[in-house]
């Protein structure tokens, strides 16, 4: 299973549109994971018409997504139990907190558009995909591929 893993579009404020490239891996993918902070349901809605999507609401989602997203969503995926939030809290202590939180195997986060790619103490796998529209200090707007069940992870650089 080819996941694309995806957050902080926030569109259409940081962009009108995803790239192209994103696109073009959405309809490769057979599931696209999105770690929050859409902004609008449209994204959500074109996505839901092009792939099976697996999303949760972040904190600059609005009444209309909370409505239609979870928190945290889950699901398990080629054998793999797949968690999905959009906040962690701080990078430090990370692990630790999410070690006592999470009972899944992947953690798909976002909030920091930050590209992330550790494993906590217990081997839970945590993946920030960064953004593909605002990569705020990073040098590259970012999103991440995730085969299952090998768990091989690709970080993608947009514009590199």
């Amino acid at each position: 299973m080819q996941l694309l893993l995806l957050a902080d579009t926030h569109l259409p404020r940081r962009a009108k549109d995803l790239p192209s490239e994103v696109w073009d891996q959405v309809d490769r993918a057979d599931l696209v994971v999105h770690a929050g902070d859409w902004v609008t349901v449209d994204l959500l809605d074109a996505l839901s018409t092009r792939a099976d999507v697996l999303g949760c609401w972040g904190n600059n989602d609005g009444p209309e997504l909370r409505a239609r997203l979870p928190e945290v969503a889950r699901r398990t995926v080629a054998g793999v139990r797949l968690a999905v939030v959009h906040e962690t809290g701080p990078s430090q202590g990370r692990e630790a907190r999410i070690d006592a939180a999470y009972d899944d195997e992947v953690l798909v986060f976002g909030h920091s558009h930050i590209p992330w790619d550790t494993v906590t103490p217990r081997g839970l796998r945590l993946l920030n995909p960064g953004s593909p529209t605002d990569r705020r200090s990073q040098p590259y707007c970012t999103y991440m591929t995730l085969d299952l069940p090998s768990s091989a992870v690709v970080l993608h650089r947009l514009g590199a």
